[in-house]
């Protein structure tokens, strides 16, 4: 397979994955436990069903201690922006959460080169600053929201880093160990915080109904779409990777209004801030191309 042919393979594949995750944020909201606890849920099904298959398919998952490590300590990120993510949903609406989930793209525009001593790209720095603006607006005119927001912004940072660190993990180790030890990690750190903050109550306990949602979560929209998501990191940069995620918000506010009918909640500022936002992600790729062209003409 051609380097060409590779990647538009793996950008179709990050294209379903992010469809895939579109639906995270009304399972999200459906499942009624709180947010920490359906997190712990989420990571044990994934890590069980990667287990199960590491078994059936005889698959060697070993790995040094210093990757072991790493990885563990990587799953405290994964487990951070999935607790903030789904705390932000139940403290604001999934559309809102989507959009500030958006600000990865900044986020992974000012990190990656600082973490990866790379150049900074003043396109990127541009993409992020736009985003940032439409931000702006939602925070302006859904002030009743403002601590979903942040929840949301906070969970963005978390993502972010993630990406970064795992755009170099991938480049050594196949993508369903990584995601088995990373998974496993988040449910470790969960674990020890339900331990210690004495979380392991009632509310956390779920319903015959939560349980289907949490089956289908923790299975398809997480063992299944995190290994193709750390797969395609093999030949797409942590920015490209950031930027296409920032499209599960087109296709989890389109679910989200087939589930909650969320649009109709929204003020004109909110749909402001979101053109913005994903009028930025639209152009990215087109802008990149134009650039690249004068670049080779000259």
């Amino acid at each position: 397979m051609t380097g060409r042919s590779s990647i538009n393979k793996n950008l179709i594949l990050l294209h379903c994955t992010v469809l895939v995750w579109g639906f995270t944020g009304s399972l999200g909201k459906l499942i009624s436990i709180p947010a920490v606890g359906l997190v712990w849920y989420r990571v044990f099904i994934a890590s069980v069903s990667l287990l199960i298959y590491f078994i059936i398919c005889r698959t060697n998952f070993k790995v040094s201690k210093f990757s072991f490590l790493k990885l563990i300590a990587n799953g405290a990120l994964v487990g951070g922006h999935w607790i903030l993510f789904f705390a932000a949903i139940k403290l604001s609406t999934v559309a809102i959460t989507l959009v500030c989930l958006s600000s990865i793209t900044l986020f992974t525009a000012i990190l990656e080169p600082v973490i990866n001593k790379k150049r900074i790209s003043k396109l990127e720095i541009l993409s992020g600053i736009l985003i940032i603006c439409g931000i702006v607006l939602i925070f302006k005119f859904e002030t009743q929201y403002t601590k979903g927001i942040i929840a949301g912004l906070s969970s963005a940072l978390l993502a972010s880093l993630f990406a970064i660190f795992n755009s170099k993990l991938v480049k050594n180790l196949n993508a369903p160990v990584i995601a088995f030890y990373e998974l496993s990690g988040a449910f470790f750190w969960i674990t020890l915080f339900l331990f210690f903050t004495h979380g392991f109550n009632k509310s956390i306990v779920p319903s015959h109904v939560d349980i289907v949602y949490l089956v289908l979560l923790g299975t398809v929209c997480t063992s299944v779409a995190y290994v193709i998501g750390v797969y395609v990191m093999r030949e797409l940069s942590a920015f490209r990777v950031a930027l296409i995620t920032n499209l599960e918000p087109v296709y989890g506010i389109i679910i989200a209004f087939f589930f909650f009918g969320d649009l109709n909640k929204m003020t004109p500022g909110f749909w402001a801030g979101a053109v913005v936002i994903l009028s930025t992600i639209m152009l990215y790729p087109v802008t990149q191309k134009q650039i690249a062209k004068r670049r080779n003409r000259q």
